[in-house]
């Protein structure tokens, strides 16, 4: 029997690939009671609201979803009777067809993988997009063929229980403080991040952030051949700006300012895009166009209205401290910045020190409230929002024209939403419904 744990979209997709290759699957989920009607609809049982540990000791395998934390007491006992335990990732990984490309990092994995799907779709390719976005990697298996490029979303959360999952193309953006609530170290991080290249070979290409001294140089033993992409320096084998120039493998492609997302960071996605897609033979025509059209994903640095010159936009992907730096180092002055939610036990003074000059007032909601708090002091007027909700109504009354509203919240979302989209969509909402 197959033991599927977790039964959001990654748990479901899993138990449903199982069961059309006929294996007996049982799926459990220790979080709030719920119901599942595809579980039910393909005769799959399950239960909710705990777990069963004898489950967990009859099984010949178990699939872990990526939010179920490693060390939970049912997995260890399992894991010392010798039961295998692996990532809804790696299952997919034995059934998936055509080439893989994941791509990782703490920041900017959900634009770059939508923008090398998008530069490769545009370039006539075969190609599906999901992994930790969109699609689970289990529901892009029946539609795999030899010819798809699958584009995949990796997070480390995946990769820690990988066993010989092997991208072609393996990126690897940047690596900053991020789910310190579920690693022993920053290093323990960051070598599950690494974790992404180990099954690969010499034929294979690591992508890999020149600026980011997280990134490079890699730990020795590196197999792949390595490509590179960099904001400041001048390389032969990958993509680099220069001069307000982007350039790949040394030719120029398109000017810096053409690109239409916010921010140096946004920089270096686009960079990475192109280091990543020079590997199927995109013409640099198609990665213009794309590019210079390309206006983002959901929920990062996100355009929502402008409420009597006030202008207001959805981060809600910012869920660690290094990305709504990011965010707000996107934005010259007068940020009214919401930020808050469940803490990931990273240092919040980094994102302070970047607000000096540019944030007017600070918006807390959420658990984290008290020390993010505590780490601004009195270097900004701070106001206590009772909810999301509340807190735009509060921004649109102290917003003056020119204002920009940022929901940028450094935290994740667990504590008052289902995930960040649900954050980003009840925030967009109640812009929405702000009188005019």
């Amino acid at each position: 029997m197959k033991v599927v744990v977790g039964m959001a979209r990654s748990g479901v997709a899993a138990a449903r690939l199982l069961h059309r290759r006929g294996e007996s699957v049982f799926v459990t989920d220790s979080g709030k009671p719920q119901t599942s009607a595809e579980l039910d609809a393909l005769g799959i049982p399950w239960e909710a609201g705990q777990h069963t540990a004898e489950r967990f000791l009859q099984a010949d395998e178990i699939v872990v979803s990526p939010g179920v934390p490693l060390d939970i007491p049912p997995l260890q006992a399992a894991r010392d009777k010798g039961v295998p335990i692996i990532s809804e990732l790696e299952l997919a990984s034995r059934y998936l067809k055509g080439d893989v490309v994941g791509i990782t990092g703490s920041n900017g994995k959900t634009t770059t993988t939508t923008l090398v799907g998008e530069i490769l779709k545009a370039a006539g390719k075969t190609v599906q997009v999901g992994g930790n976005i969109g699609t689970a990697m289990c529901g892009l298996v029946d539609t795999s063929t030899p010819f798809t490029i699958n584009v995949i979303e990796v997070s480390s959360f995946q990769l820690d229980a990988i066993v010989a999952f092997r991208p072609r193309v393996a990126a690897l953006l940047n690596v900053t403080p991020d789910h310190l609530d579920r690693y022993a170290d920053f290093e323990a991080y960051r070598r599950s991040k690494f974790r992404i290249f180990e099954n690969q070979r010499a034929t294979d290409i690591a992508v890999l952030n020149r600026d980011d001294a997280n990134v490079y140089p890699p730990p020795e033993g590196l197999k792949p051949r390595q490509h590179y992409f960099s904001r400041t320096d001048g390389i032969a084998d990958g993509a680099f700006r220069f001069g307000g120039m982007l350039y790949l493998n040394g030719t120029a492609v398109m000017a810096a300012s053409d690109v239409r997302l916010r921010g140096e960071h946004n920089i270096e996605n686009v960079l990475a895009s192109m280091a990543i897609t020079s590997n199927y033979g995109v013409r640099s025509s198609t990665l213009t166009s794309v590019i210079s059209e390309f206006r983002g994903v959901e929920h990062r640095i996100e355009y929502v209205a402008s409420v009597r010159g006030v202008s207001f936009f959805n981060d809600s992907k910012a869920t660690n401290v290094d990305s709504a730096i990011k965010a707000v180092a996107s934005f010259d002055h007068s940020v009214i910045l919401i930020l808050g939610g469940r803490d990931k036990g990273a240092s919040y003074d980094p994102l302070v020190e970047a607000m000096t000059g540019k944030v007017k007032h600070v918006l807390l909601i959420g658990e984290a409230s008290g020390k993010i708090a505590a780490a601004i002091g009195k270097k900004f007027p701070i106001t206590n929002a009772s909810s999301l909700e509340d807190a735009v109504r509060h921004a649109a009354t102290i917003g003056e024209p020119g204002d920009v509203v940022l929901l940028s919240p450094a935290c994740a979302s667990f504590d008052m939403f289902d995930n960040y989209e649900h954050r980003g969509r009840v925030f967009k909402k109640a812009v929405q419904e702000l009188p005019q």
